[in-house]
């Protein structure tokens, strides 16, 4: 099984192509030999069933996995019996789109702790977590699609790693999405050398197993942050951090098999190449896709401690 290649979102050279609808990303990713997509549903889920069923008979065509980010309201510790209520309403939507569309993965922000301590917050958030859970189960939407807590970047979000480990102990369909531009940020530069990858992906085989590790989802830019964290995302040609290289290095050596979704600003899908180049380049391999394809494709994982 090789590591997987794509971008967030539709990439400026998409539309530059002459293509605007997200249908056609599928066929474009492959002519770019791309194999993951990330569709955005980050300010709402707006897609009709039609369209995302279309997306994903094209992405099943040309070997593309999919996932789906989901709405950027999601706020788990909230207070707010109505946005709790809206934070329910944003996942069965979001389950429901991934299903029509067949995406695997879910990625979601777990929001922030407003006025309560992070414990207390995380707390609150795990609560409403599991009974999001149990409701999903009970609606047949959860089987086949996992949830994926994102890393975040800002110092006022939950969402360390450590944080989003303790929400995917709650299920087997919860696993981890790792974004190494916000850890970057929200450390304050750290993440720049292999061993400090390969230590995320140790700890994640500690708590939910090396299947569940070494099949990570990654988000990768580079990142401009303050004090507070994460300011903005830029492309690989811009001078700031974390690198790729030693991420890359780490996943080659250590036989690391990741889903590595680019969230450069408009350059996601160059980026990207750059990244799988680097990658079959270490292992030495020239055939690119092909070897992609040649690969489990979309996987199931089957347990926290079973692996694979």
């Amino acid at each position: 099984m090789l590591a997987k290649f794509g971008p967030a979102g539709n990439p400026d050279a998409f539309y530059e192509s002459g293509r605007s609808a997200s249908v056609d990303v599928p066929a474009w990713l492959a002519e770019q030999n791309l194999s993951a997509y990330e569709y955005q549903c980050s300010r709402g889920v707006r897609i009709k069933e039609q369209t995302a069923r279309a997306i994903g008979l094209e992405a099943a065509e040309y070997g593309v996995s999919l996932s789906i980010h989901a709405p950027y309201y999601i706020s788990l510790a909230t207070e707010d019996e109505t946005i709790a209520a809206n934070t329910q309403k944003h996942f069965f939507k979001t389950l429901e789109a991934a299903r029509w569309m067949g995406a695997d993965r879910i990625v979601f922000h777990i929001g922030g702790p407003g006025k309560q301590d992070r414990i207390t917050a995380m707390e609150r958030a795990k609560r409403a977590f599991a009974i999001i859970l149990e409701e999903s189960e009970k609606r047949g939407l959860l089987g086949g699609i996992y949830l994926l807590p994102e890393t975040m970047g800002k110092q006022n979000q939950l969402g360390n790693l450590e944080e989003v480990l303790e929400l995917c102990k709650l299920s087997q369909w919860v696993m981890p999405a790792v974004d190494f531009g916000h850890l970057h940020a929200v450390t304050g530069g750290k993440y720049t050398s292999a061993t400090e990858f390969i230590d995320v992906f140790e700890r994640i085989g500690e708590v939910l197993g090396a299947g569940v590790a070494k099949q990570l989802h990654i988000h990768f830019s580079k990142i401009e942050f303050t004090k507070a964290g994460e300011k903005r995302h830029w492309t690989f040609a811009d001078p700031f951090g974390p690198p790729y290289e030693p991420l890359i290095q780490a996943c080659a050596e250590r036989g690391y098999a990741p889903r590595v979704i680019c969230e450069s600003a408009g350059t996601q899908a160059i980026d990207a190449q750059t990244m799988q180049r680097l990658y079959f380049s270490l292992l030495s391999c020239d055939s690119g896709r092909e070897e992609v394809l040649k690969s489990d494709g979309p996987h199931r994982i089957i347990g926290v401690d079973g692996g694979l």
